[in-house]
């Protein structure tokens, strides 16, 4: 048999030379031979864009062509694939992905926002030009998360897929249930450490989680990607008390985004959201800590897989990209969301109400008579058991108390319809917290 493999080498066109950009550079010149022999031949950066020219990155790029305007790197007849590091949903990212599709190139981003929002149209787009695009940098950073789901489960159908898939919520939590501080004051150290960006709202809020697990949903249960349909709910109103308090119980709390399908009246329906849970300790995810992400994934025949490793940062990022670049270097690519996106399902969003569940429920209040009484005849109305409840003691010299339940099993309604009865109490000095107990 005549050995036909193209040897000539692949020629790369990189905007974007941040932390991730660097490190693609950076492990390129480091493992060079090895990922020579990984792809069966060289992988070259011929031409790189970014905002300053001449800034000192302590890698040499004089041999690379510089481009302005990163959308040229596009044009160029000596480039087989652009890398998109820029990052942002839309813009200049959105527009350089485009063009080096149209242009017939192959397309490797970490850009998640831009893959939840516009994955379709880019997805449509490569495969009618019969281009690559491949986005495993996205999510997870250096997990194989995206190519555990698109190949490795390929032959499964999958039940669900959850797990941590923000760094910065992850180290906030963890470092709560070590330190006891409270959630302001582990924002801060965080941004110092440089875990939290400046504006760390997409983090915090579950945004950026959202995003992943759109992308993961998609490729899991061969749906359209729809971020739209994300539900999402951050860490920001997690205190100390609550992380003791799940410490107590045998907890502990963990951001969790979850997908899966169900019928709803013999229609399919999808389900994703991020939400912050309490994690049962012996449960795989509970000793996730740190900014280390873990995604499950449940097949019907391979059972219960864990991805756990490193979600962000320059090494396991730029180790994605490059992963993604050696798999196009030996013409192993494929549809960008495991099935051709004509094939893809157009899944409506789930009704979340009559799924059952454990809830941790936690209220601040005025320290009074009576407000128990208000609290658990709101919990009876609405139709939950309560399991457990704790009053702890005052918080300020106001009387602000804390009162903790953990609900038995049951209606994710009943718990909404026991709190809208509570809607507008002056008995509660503040929102409910309300925590899922993640399922064994």
């Amino acid at each position: 048999m005549t050995d036909t493999a193209d040897t000539s080498p692949l020629r790369i066109a990189l905007a974007g030379l941040g932390t991730v950009g660097v490190g693609v550079i950076r492990l390129l010149e480091t493992n060079r031979d090895l990922v020579t022999a990984r792809a069966g031949r060289p992988i070259d950066v011929v031409a790189v864009s970014a905002r300053e020219r001449h800034k000192d990155r302590g890698v040499d790029i004089s041999a690379c062509a510089w481009e302005d305007d990163m959308t040229a790197l596009a044009a160029r007849e000596d480039v087989d694939i652009v890398v998109e590091l820029v990052g942002g949903s839309d813009g200049p990212a959105l527009a350089l992905s485009r063009a080096a599709l149209k242009a017939g190139k192959g397309v490797v981003t970490a850009n998640k926002a831009m893959i939840a929002h516009h994955g379709l149209v880019l997805a449509e787009m490569a495969e009618g030009a019969g281009a690559p695009l491949k986005f495993e940098a996205a999510v997870a950073g250096g997990i194989p998360v995206v190519k555990g789901l698109r190949e490795g489960t390929s032959a499964n159908a999958l039940t669900k897929v959850y797990g941590i898939l923000n760094g910065t919520c992850n180290y906030i939590l963890s470092e709560m249930e070590a330190t006891g501080a409270d959630f302001a004051e582990t924002l801060a150290e965080a941004q110092s450490l440089g875990y939290a960006e400046a504006d760390p709202t997409f983090d915090i809020e579950g945004v950026d989680a959202a995003h992943k697990l759109a992308i993961l949903a998609a490729i899991g249960f061969g749906a359209k990607v729809d971020f739209a349909a994300v539900t999402t709910n951050g860490i920001v109103q997690v205190r100390a008390a609550d992380i003791a308090q799940a410490d107590a119980l045998g907890f502990v709390i963990r951001l969790i985004a979850e997908a899966d399908v169900q019928d709803e009246g013999g229609v399919p329906k999808l389900l994703q959201r991020v939400r912050p849970c309490l994690v049962a300790k012996d449960h795989p995810l509970a000793s996730v800590d740190g900014p280390t992400n873990a995604v499950v994934a449940e097949g019907n025949f391979s059972g219960r897989l864990l991805f756990q490793g490193a979600g962000a940062g320059d090494g396991p990022t730029a180790s994605a990209v490059v992963a993604d670049l050696i798999d196009i270097a030996r013409a192993e690519t494929g549809a960008p969301f495991s099935i051709p996106v004509a094939q893809l399902a157009a899944l409506g969003p789930a009704e979340p109400g009559h799924r059952t569940e454990r809830t941790y429920l936690r209220f601040t209040v005025n320290d009074r008579p009576g407000v128990l009484a208000e609290i658990t005849a709101a919990m009876r109305d609405g139709d939950v058991s309560i399991e457990s409840l704790i009053q702890q003691g005052r918080k300020s010299d106001g009387g602000e108390v804390l009162v903790a339940i953990v609900t038995h099993e049951g209606p994710e309604a009943n718990v909404r319809r026991a709190l809208d009865l509570l809607e507008g109490s002056d008995s509660l000095t503040g929102d409910p917290l309300v925590l899922p107990i993640l399922p064994n």
